[in-house]
Order: structure tokens, then sequence, then C-alpha cells
């Protein structure tokens, strides 16, 4: 893949690597495509970090957790409810809209509400990601 070319970020995510190298990585193409970007970056340990873009028009069907770093969600377009769970069990919710950020710390289970339409870019420390299906851990709603 060319250096020099542009490319859309919702069709190639970026790795962020050590040594402070950036790699354009293959197109996204579904859950799978997560494991065998984890198998083929391990070697950066918890300092990788997977930058990534994706459009939503529905509620996230999972909750996320990542142990080993913080995530930055940034909302490009529209808007989202993220709500965060923390180790003692307390829940926050914060309301993003375009240009608008927040930060998931590391441990703590994030899920997101969407009205209509939102886009979000994804800053992840992504290593030991953990999923749990939303309707076994249901919101308050």
């Amino acid at each position: 893949m060319s250096e020099t070319e542009p490319k859309r970020l919702s069709d190639n995510f970026i790795h962020l690597g050590l040594g402070a190298t950036a790699q354009p990585l293959a197109p996204f193409s579904g859950p799978e495509w997560y494991e065998n970007y984890a198998t083929e970056h391990a070697g950066d340990g918890a300092e990788a970090r997977l930058v990534s873009h994706h459009s939503f028009s529905e509620d996230w069907t999972v909750w996320e957790m990542h142990p080993h770093g913080s995530e930055v969600v940034l909302c490009i377009s529209g808007s989202m409810v993220l709500t965060q769970e923390f180790p003692d069990g307390a829940r926050e919710q914060v309301t993003l809209t375009q240009g608008e950020y927040a930060i998931n710390p590391p441990g703590v289970w994030h899920i997101a509400n969407v009205a209509s339409h939102a886009e979000a870019i994804f800053i992840t420390a992504g290593m030991g990601t953990q999923m749990r299906d939303r309707s076994a851990f249901p919101l308050d709603e």
C-alpha cells in the first residue's frame, strides 16, 4: 500500500506502533479483522494504538473494555451518548456532538446510544480488549 496515496480512514485504519511509526492497514472487513490485527501487531504490546473511523445509525450492541490503555472517542458528526461503567459499578453518561471527545480510561466498560446517526474517530489501546453483550448488562433505558 503506497504511503503517498490519500486514504479514507473509514476504509483503511491506521496502526500507531513502537518507534512513533504509523502504518495504513488492510481494509476493514468485519469483526474478524480485529483478531487478525491483534495477532499481527501483538509485538507492540500496550503501546500500540489503533486509529479507526466508524459510522453508526443504531445503538451499539456490545459493551467494550480496554484493560491496558485509554481510548479517545472523537465525535465528528451527529451525536452519541457514551455510557461508561467504572470498576466500582458506577455509571456516567456523556453526550458527544461534532468536535467533542471523551476518554475511556483503562478498565472502564463503555457503550453508546445513537439517536439517528453519528460518526466517530477512535484512538484505541486495543490489547486485551474485552466485549460483553448489551442484553446481559442493559442500561436503565
